[in-house]
């Protein structure tokens, strides 16, 4: 029998230095600023939040408004619906501050470590940057199509040129609604069939 032959100890291979020391330090440097500038969008969400407290002052003072109209003896159902699709308008505008607040944090700044909590909703880290357009548009023509009802209700007092130009603006953001929705539709369609765009 031969004797087993016994091979030499692996020498460990040296990694080859950077050839360009300084561009690599500065590339990590430019790179981990980057990456850090996210937080920059803090302070606005932060600021957004302080905005909330705005739309809830104004929305008491509406509300103050719609009790003292509802009891004066020259209340008409109008002025009472009227002060009704204001509050309306401001709880959309205060849902479309937090819909913002929320998925854009997530999405451009950091995950929120609440997975566990009892009242954390459903759609939160749900909401990519295609579905958090398409909650804006929908928010922003809600707020238009309550706009544009309020006008109506005082249609004998609102200017003609006025109502047509509601109307166009609400009419641009449904359409804008419907392109954004078929344009997100075809893209995950493209993805389930395994096309990358490339």
């Amino acid at each position: 029998m031969s004797a087993p032959e016994i091979s030499a100890p692996e020498t460990p291979k040296m990694q080859a230095p950077e050839k360009y020391p300084r561009a690599a330090r500065l590339e990590r440097a430019v790179e981990t600023t980057l990456f850090l500038s996210r937080w920059l969008l803090a302070p606005i969400y932060i600021g957004l939040i302080i905005a909330l407290f705005a739309l809830l002052i104004v929305f008491a003072k509406e509300l103050v408004q719609t009790f003292s109209a509802a009891l004066s003896n020259k209340a008409k159902a109008d002025d009472v619906i009227l002060f009704i699709l204001s509050l309306i308008d401001i709880s959309l505008a205060a849902n479309l501050v937090l819909i913002v607040v929320y998925s854009g944090y997530e999405n451009f700044v950091s995950k929120l470590e609440n997975d566990n909590h009892p009242d954390r909703p459903e759609w939160l880290g749900k909401i990519d940057f295609g579905g958090l357009k398409l909650k804006l548009i929908a928010s922003i023509a809600a707020i238009s199509a309550i706009q544009l009802l309020k006008q109506f209700v005082n249609l004998s007092e609102v200017d003609p040129s006025k109502i047509y130009w509601l109307v166009v603006i609400h009419i641009t953001f449904v359409i804008s609604g419907l392109v954004l929705a078929i344009m997100d539709y075809v893209s995950a369609k493209a993805k389930q069939l395994g096309y990358d765009g490339d």
